[in-house]
């Protein structure tokens, strides 16, 4: 049911040429991930050339490494997350989308978080962040990263946590205690912890197979 809506939502936004990244784009980048298993939704802040080339959020380097740190925390990017953009186009040379092409999609964003129904929102970056929480000048993403809140789509309230985009991280690479990638990894071991202490990945397909294969040789 869940997959049926969102190519319902898929088709309109294919079509959409709301704002001025229709023009430019190769392809929407609708989402990724299992909308049947999903337990979190994860928004990033747009496609860059790598997702416009495939149609796929976060499969350039930032997103190699966000596999990395989501693996290293026993969350299944396939299985427990799913992943969208806070825009569904590639803004020209990697920009900061404008708030008139966050506006052209918002409704599209706001259908899939109410399609999922997540137990919680990952922010994952500034951008994605200050798409639904006004912050003052004093706060920014190291201080209301890592701390749970609450957001509110079209009327209903998502438990929401802040966490750095993953090109930061890709200018940070140190893991001492207190560096960005030590903050995201505690981060990400908290969203674990509250989210998904009810699913274990510890045993992959190929563990399975062994293990069932062991079963069948002892009959």
């Amino acid at each position: 049911m869940k997959k049926d809506c969102l190519e319902i939502v898929r088709s309109k936004c294919e079509s959409c040429t709301g704002c001025a990244l229709a023009k430019t784009r190769k392809n929407v980048v609708f989402s990724d991930g299992n909308p049947s298993t999903a337990k979190i939704v994860l928004i990033g802040e747009a496609p860059g050339e790598m997702e416009d080339e495939t149609g796929r959020p976060f499969v350039g380097r930032a997103g190699q490494l966000l596999n990395e740190f989501l693996s290293n925390a026993g969350i299944s990017r396939d299985e427990d997350v799913y992943i969208i953009n806070t825009v569904k186009c590639r803004p020209p040379e990697n920009r900061v989308p404008t708030e008139e092409e966050q506006s052209a999609c918002r409704k599209f964003l706001n259908a899939q978080i109410d399609i999922i129904n997540p137990r919680a929102i990952v922010l994952c970056g500034a951008t994605a962040l200050k798409t639904f929480v006004q912050l003052d000048k004093k706060q920014t993403i190291s201080k209301v990263r890592g701390q749970w809140m609450t957001i509110n789509v079209d009327g209903k309230d998502y438990r929401a946590i802040t966490i750095f985009h993953p090109s930061y991280l890709l200018r940070n690479n140190s893991m001492a205690d207190g560096s960005p990638r030590r903050l995201m990894q505690e981060d990400l071991a908290n969203i674990k912890n509250e989210i998904l202490p009810d699913i274990d990945h510890s045993m992959d397909s190929n563990d399975v197979v062994f293990m069932e294969s062991r079963e069948i040789a002892m009959v």
